[in-house]
């Protein structure tokens, strides 16, 4: 009861941060949206106590985060503890959600529409100018959606074949303990720390041919463990 109580206590700090803090001053002070999002994020997690934890160290010199994926607190943490202006990719069904809709579009981020096919192309554009000419490093899910397990979905095309093109920098990063903080599927919050593990970076311009897959299974590798020995699900 008291983890129902906390998820419903949490998504109205959520909403109300959102609809009436990052929205409204993103509008306004447009040439402050990064600074804005890492404040207001910090601000979610200090009402709902939350904390993050990073282990290893951000690739400042990356251009590309790649994450598993299992909720909305895995942005909210990636964005409260660093200070790169991220620009994340999301499908183009997220984009038309009421306030959450508007955040993005008001925060400049990357729709993909999957259902077109040209989406890669303009996908591959869009990214390309976003760092080049924005400066923005961009954070990307590339499972296209949520596990339901600790098995991480096989790993979407489209982040490998970008990537390769316009021979990015990439990082991966694992994160743990975000379900258990906040689990949106069975309404449920029971706190706790999530923690990002940054990993190697992966210079594309000089990698071997099965990197990508390479990369899955280090990033598995790793979630196995953290739930093996430490008792975290991502």
């Amino acid at each position: 009861m008291f983890a129902k109580i906390r998820f419903f206590y949490c998504a109205f700090i959520i909403f109300i941060v959102v609809a009436f803090v990052m929205i409204p001053l993103i509008s306004i002070f447009r040439m402050q949206k990064g600074a804005i999002m890492h404040h207001a994020n910090r601000l979610i997690l200090f009402l709902t106590h939350g904390k993050t934890e990073m282990i290893g160290e951000m690739d400042m010199n990356a251009d590309m985060f790649i994450m598993n994926h299992q909720g909305i607190m895995d942005i909210i943490g990636m964005e409260a503890m660093q200070k790169n202006h991220l620009a994340w990719v999301a499908k183009k069904e997220l984009f038309e959600i009421p306030y959450i809709g508007k955040l993005l579009k008001k925060g400049d981020m990357i729709s993909i529409n999957r259902d077109d096919k040209r989406g890669a192309i303009t996908l591959l554009k869009e990214i390309k100018n976003t760092i080049e000419n924005k400066k923005r490093k961009i954070a990307i899910f590339p499972e296209g959606t949520r596990a339901k397990n600790q098995k991480l979905l096989p790993f979407k095309s489209g982040a490998k074949m970008i990537s390769e093109k316009l021979q990015l920098k990439v990082q991966p990063i694992v994160i743990t303990g975000s379900k258990h903080f906040l689990n949106e599927s069975k309404h449920t919050s029971k706190g706790g720390v999530i923690s990002y593990r940054f990993l190697p970076t992966i210079d594309t311009k000089d990698c071997t041919q099965s990197w990508y897959e390479d990369m899955q299974k280090e990033m598995q590798g790793v979630i196995d463990n953290e739930f093996a020995n430490n008792n975290r699900s991502r």
